[in-house]
């Protein structure tokens, strides 16, 4: 078992609190454990409409009534103005074949929809064509914890189709198994 490191002094407010320092490392290897999806969140920047797409594997339900989801990103995104509140959005759940586009979204790009078969919804927020599902949202609320932004989003039509999931566990995509 990993144990935390001696502890640090946090000031919140008008008491102390002991904060814990942890090796990141082992922290995300740990996190790595458990498997998540992995999607692209697309949406369209403020200028020109142009198109903007993410990976994230930080995705998950929130609410049926009403329809939520939530996912998060960092700060340090050059994507973070294009998903302020009220903005569209579209989550599209990737199918285990489609790690080459997780990777394409995934790194630092002038065009990252380069090549990439996709149609454009009502409100020009960017669809990827064979993503296994598809939340097509608007931004409901955001708030900053930690070094990410968290994205509460209101679902307001979505799609599926018949596949089995890309996911992400240990570091490394992986797929169902039978």
């Amino acid at each position: 078992m990993t144990t935390m490191n001696a502890p640090t002094t946090a000031i919140r407010s008008e008491e102390t609190v002991e904060v814990q320092a942890f090796d990141s490392r082992e922290l995300r290897n740990t996190l790595g454990l458990y498997a998540t999806g992995v999607t692209v969140v697309t949406t369209t920047g403020a200028e020109a409409g142009e198109p903007i797409g993410i990976t994230a594997n930080s995705f998950s339900s929130l609410s049926l009534d009403p329809p939520l989801i939530l996912w998060s990103l960092a700060l340090k995104s050059p994507s973070l103005l294009a998903f302020a509140e009220g903005r569209d959005f579209a989550v599209n759940i990737l199918e285990h074949r489609q790690d080459a586009l997780a990777m394409q979204f995934a790194r630092p790009s002038d065009d990252k929809f380069a090549g990439v078969s996709h149609r454009r919804n009502d409100a020009g927020v960017p669809l990827l064509d064979d993503a296994l599902a598809q939340l097509e949202c608007r931004v409901e609320f955001t708030r900053v914890a930690g070094d990410h932004l968290l994205i509460v989003g209101r679902v307001l039509a979505f799609s599926k189709a018949d596949g089995e999931p890309l996911l992400f566990y240990k570091g490394g995509f992986q797929q169902l198994c039978a």
